[in-house]
């Protein structure tokens, strides 16, 4: 990509970064700053990535963690690789068992949502593929910060005190009492501003890092998070934790108007954007604030999402084919849907036809683009004793509906919202983005790459530009920032429209793209977190 060519400013709060040595793009200052330090140590994207990631854990807890899942998009000499590191369902655990025990959903909390965490395998796993330093170097800078502490950002301070409130009324048991010992010590959520530091969590980074995850998994710290299990009953156990592997996967995409986007393929849910996009391509978008725009997108999205909520889950267990769903004979099909006014979408049947983002560039070359969560913020509620690792709830997207292919299994993965994007041309980088936020992300990188693509808007503006999220039926979210004429018009055309004002519902992201002559690099971080970009 030119860079010259994305001239068009947005109004933000900030300007598009550049550098050629070296780049970190994420939601936190102090993460960003710990992949720099590793860049500036001899380490490539990939050890900065996992650097970024460790660090996250410890000060952006509020959106992921050492016992939630990961996802990462890795482009190294001319390939893009994907890795999948979410884990399944516990083997003991059923649909009959839940339902015996009067559950007619998943809950969000507690042991019953609790699946095999990834994220530790994944740092081994790109450390041992693709890194060039140790991974006890790798880690060091986020085991500095749980030792010794870190100040609270703003929008992570906001989040915890929410996260403090509902956990509050709603954790009563005995095995939640960890969680609030871990990030409630006082009684109350650290303030911003205010030091918080964590020792266990510290302890939990090394021991990683010294046994490239094997302890997580096979080792003492499988060992306590089994005994943790079993005293409240849970199902997860210490078998299901030596039986994981993460899973090297082959990226899926999709054409869009000469350049391609790349996504992971399910049980994550970027299948959305692509099917998404493969049906906005067959339309000529001109200018972004247009109603035309706005409403054609969500138009397909929706549609998009109809079938993403129907067939995705473990791809072992998908009644349909990725190939199925991203065919241009089906996009044909399901375009013609999108006319003047909001409908009500529908899955059709093509057998007929809380997280956080990363993502980090060197100077060789390499690019990761990087996705982890626990899940609705901190999780499952539950901390294992003495480590400070917060298990996810990722479970609790399963369905226990029988006759769904999402529906709980032993073993199985979950449809998982967490995804990583990538974007090429001519098989060349581009690089990578993302847009973190649960149901909005598929949503967010619909809109990245439309802005990018269709509208010419460079990577700070890309994220910055005003943003919709449609949520069901006809209902559609519309920041504050939209403009009026475009919210009565999309009203007119039968969109139910609410205009949102507050924290987080827009997602979050960062993008950073390569100059394909220069190498030099462009990055933007969003206006709608503490985030930042470090370069060199």
């Amino acid at each position: 990509m030119n860079l010259d060519a994305l001239h068009h400013p947005y109004a933000s709060r900030r300007m598009t970064t550049y550098a050629r040595n070296g780049m970190v793009a994420t939601s936190q200052p102090l993460a960003a700053q710990a992949g720099l330090e590793i860049l500036r140590k001899g380490g490539n994207a990939i050890d900065a990535a996992i650097a970024t990631a460790a660090a996250l854990t410890v000060v952006e807890p509020t959106s992921n963690g050492i016992g939630g899942d990961s996802f990462a998009l890795i482009w190294t000499k001319g390939e893009l690789h994907g890795l999948n590191a979410s884990g399944p369902a516990p083997a003991a655990i059923s649909l009959e068992e839940l339902r015996n025990q009067g559950h007619t959903e998943m809950p969000k909390y507690g042991f019953v949502p609790v699946t095999v965490p990834g994220a530790p395998s994944a740092w081994a796993e790109l450390s041992a593929k693709f890194g060039k330093l140790p991974l006890t170097d790798v880690l060091a800078p986020a085991i500095e910060y749980a030792q010794r502490g870190f100040p609270l950002s703003p929008t992570l301070g906001y989040y915890w005190e929410r996260a403090v409130k509902i956990f509050s009324e709603n954790l009563k048991g005995d095995e939640f009492k960890h969680w609030f010992d871990t990030f409630a010590p006082e009684g109350r959520a650290p303030r911003i501003g205010e030091m918080w530091r964590s020792p266990n969590h510290a302890k939990t980074l090394q021991e990683i890092a010294e046994t490239g995850a094997a302890s997580f998994y096979r080792g003492e710290l499988a060992e306590k998070i089994d005994a943790y299990s079993k005293k409240h009953g849970g199902y997860l156990c210490g078998e299901d934790l030596a039986n994981f592997r993460p899973e090297w996967v082959k990226p899926i995409s999709v054409n869009y108007k000469g350049y391609d986007v790349w996504e992971i393929p399910p049980n994550g849910h970027g299948i959305v954007a692509l099917m998404a996009l493969n049906l906005l391509k067959g339309f000529d978008f001109t200018e972004r604030e247009t109603v035309q725009a706005y409403h054609t997108a969500i138009e397909a999205t929706k549609l998009a999402f109809a079938d993403g909520q129907k067939y995705i889950t473990d791809l072992n267990h998908m009644t349909v084919t990725v190939e199925q769903l991203l065919s241009e004979a089906y996009a044909d099909e399901r375009r013609k849907l999108i006319g003047d006014l909001a409908r009500q979408p529908e899955a059709g049947d093509p057998r007929s036809g809380g997280t956080v983002y990363l993502c980090t560039a060197d100077g060789e070359g390499n690019m990761v683009s990087f996705i982890q969560s626990n899940y609705m913020g901190f999780g499952s509620g539950l901390v294992v004793p003495g480590t400070g690792v917060g298990l996810h709830n990722r479970g609790n997207n399963f369905t226990l509906d029988p006759t769904h292919d999402n529906c709980l299994a032993p073993g199985k993965r979950p449809y998982h919202t967490i995804i990583p994007g990538f974007l090429s041309k001519g098989g060349q980088a581009v690089g990578p983005f993302g847009v973190m936020g649960g149901f909005m992300q598929p949503q967010g990188h619909v809109q990245v790459v439309m802005n990018t693509v269709d509208f010419a808007l460079n990577p700070q503006s890309a994220l910055d530009a005003p943003r919709w999220q449609w949520t069901s039926g006809l209902n559609v979210e519309l920041e504050a920032s939209v403009p009026e004429h475009i919210v009565d018009a999309l009203h007119r055309k039968g969109h139910a429209v609410k205009v949102a004002i507050g924290r987080g519902g827009f997602g979050r992201g960062q993008i950073i793209w390569r100059d394909t002559d220069s190498g030099v690099l462009a990055g933007g971080t969003e206006m709608r977190t503490d985030g930042h970009v470090a370069a060199f």
